[in-house]
């Protein structure tokens, strides 16, 4: 794992894992402060943590993380990421309880990808769909009143 931080991290990577819910995503991105720009701008997450290796966000109370490509370099899902284009494909990320109309304006005056603008579905949701920089799909909605 090639790490280009020249300070020492938040917390011990051990201490963070450890303080994860049973259920966490990591993204890997080729560029951690695009993404984590994304992230802020568009969909309004918290930034825990941040450096050119790894963030840490929250997104409506949600712990996920990004890690550089390079961090994982020694990892078996390098050669799987490097050089693909897009990342994620055939995965939805789905987020529930954010204003889809809120994310598709942030989306569009940031010049991200909106692949369907906000609309009312037959599942129940007011819900748009963008992709982060590195082309992970989001689905990003509120509930319909019944």
């Amino acid at each position: 794992m090639t790490r280009t931080r020249t300070r020492d991290p938040w917390m011990p990577a051990d201490d963070y894992g450890r303080s994860l819910p049973k259920f966490s995503v990591n993204l890997l991105v080729r560029d951690v402060a695009r993404s984590v720009a994304f992230y802020q701008d568009v969909l309004g997450a918290v930034v825990v943590y941040s450096d050119q290796d790894f963030a840490a966000l929250e997104l409506a109370g949600w712990k996920f993380m990004l890690h550089a490509d390079h961090a994982y370099d020694g990892h078996p899902l390098y050669a799987r990421v490097h050089g693909a284009t897009e990342r994620g494909t055939g995965a939805e990320l789905r987020l529930f309880g954010v204003n889809p109309d809120e994310v598709e304006a942030h989306a569009r005056a940031r010049g991200a990808v909106v692949v369907q603008p906000a609309a009312d579905k037959p599942h129940g949701w007011r819900d748009v769909i963008v992709t982060d920089p590195d082309g992970y799909i989001w689905a990003v909605g509120m509930p319909l009143p019944k």
